[in-house]
Order: C-alpha cells, then structure tokens, then sequence
C-alpha cells in the first residue's frame, strides 16, 4: 500500500462536520469547501522545495525563503474538483491549473474521459490532484493514469473523502502516489457512494442535482 496522510487537525475535522450536514445550503458547503482546501493545503505542500533570494527588509538586507509557485500544477478533476482548486490557489496564486474531465458511467462506475489540459513542461512541474471523493477510486485512477503520460516531476492526490474500498483501489494502481485526506468513512453503498459521506459534492457545491 502506499502512502495515506490523514489530516486530523481540529479545524479541518470542525469544518468537514459542518460541510457534511444534509441542512448545509449550497452557500455554507461552498465556503466550507475553499476554506477546508485552504487549510489541507498547509499539510499537503508541507515539503514542497524552496529557494533562498536576498531581501531588503525596512532595517538592513537578508535572506529569504520563497517557494516557486509556477513549478506547482494544481489538477481539478472536473467538476467538483474546481472546489477544492480556488481554495488552494487562494494561497498559492502563481501556481498553473490543469483540467482534467471525467464522468462516472452510471451502469459500470467507470471512468470516461471527455476533457484533458495541462500546462506545458510537466516533467519539471509538481502536480497536486484535487477531487472532493475518492470512492470507487475509478476516476482517480484514470486521471492520475492519464498524467504519468506526461512524466510529471511528482504527483499528490488531494480528496476530501474517501473509504478502504477507494484507498485499496487507488494504491493497487498507483502506489506510488501519496494520499491526503480529511476522512476515512465507513464503505461504499451499492451505488457507489461513501457512508456516512456528505452526498454528491459537485451538487452541493454547484447546487444542481
């Protein structure tokens, strides 16, 4: 098995409850949703590389360190994955944004792509992919599947949720690829969606059905 952080600071845990709520309008669960992104991203980028630049402070010159943001690929699986995108790149504003689209076939639970975009050189680029569920673990597994076509530096897999069953068959895949989450739920229901879970989060986020 490969690499699961679970993320367990108590704001993370007080906001994933909030967000979990049938009650949460689709105001409160987008909200909710940037600012637990935000805060996920501390942990998620907590080795990221850095450089020292000389800066002049208001009393003399020192050194400094910064990160370079344009080497940092954020990767939204469409379309819930936008939801975890802006709270991220509300800290990270330099960073470059790829797309990739999937749909899950109702019948099979299958992963279909219909949408690919990433920003040029990816072998030098560090890509973080974001969707707010990993449960059967088939879209994630596909796009992470599809991004090693392009030989990027390193890959993180970003989700809000997930379950054993989703855990199991992103790492059978791709143990490799390290995992960070907020939770890990009970299982999967026979449609394919996590328990307890927080419903389908691009409706909620979006507000459709």
């Amino acid at each position: 098995m490969g690499e699961v952080h679970l993320i367990d600071h108590p704001l993370v845990q007080h906001k994933l409850t909030l967000m979990r709520r049938k009650e949460a309008s689709t105001n409160s669960f987008r909200r909710l949703t940037n600012e637990i992104s935000a805060l996920m991203t501390y942990e998620v980028l907590r080795d990221i590389a850095m450089q020292e630049i000389d800066i002049e402070t208001p009393l003399e010159v020192t050194t400094g360190k910064v990160i370079d943001g344009k080497k940092l690929v954020f990767v939204s699986i469409l379309r819930a994955g936008n939801g975890i995108l802006d709270g991220m790149l509300g800290l990270v504003p330099g960073a470059r944004v790829g797309h990739i689209g999937l749909y899950r076939d109702p019948k099979t639970l299958g992963a279909v792509e219909y949408y690919f975009k990433m920003p040029g050189d990816l072998h030098e680029r560090d890509v973080v992919v974001v969707d707010p569920m990993l449960a059967t673990g088939n879209s994630a597994v596909a796009a992470v599947e599809r991004l090693k076509e392009c030989s990027p530096k390193s890959i993180k897999f970003v989700c809000l949720l997930t379950c054993p069953e989703g855990i199991a068959a992103f790492h059978k895949a791709h143990p490799d690829v390290p995992l960070y989450t907020a939770a890990i739920d009970r299982g999967l229901n026979d449609h394919g969606y996590i328990l307890p879970g927080l419903g389908d989060a691009g409706d909620r986020i979006f507000g459709t059905k």
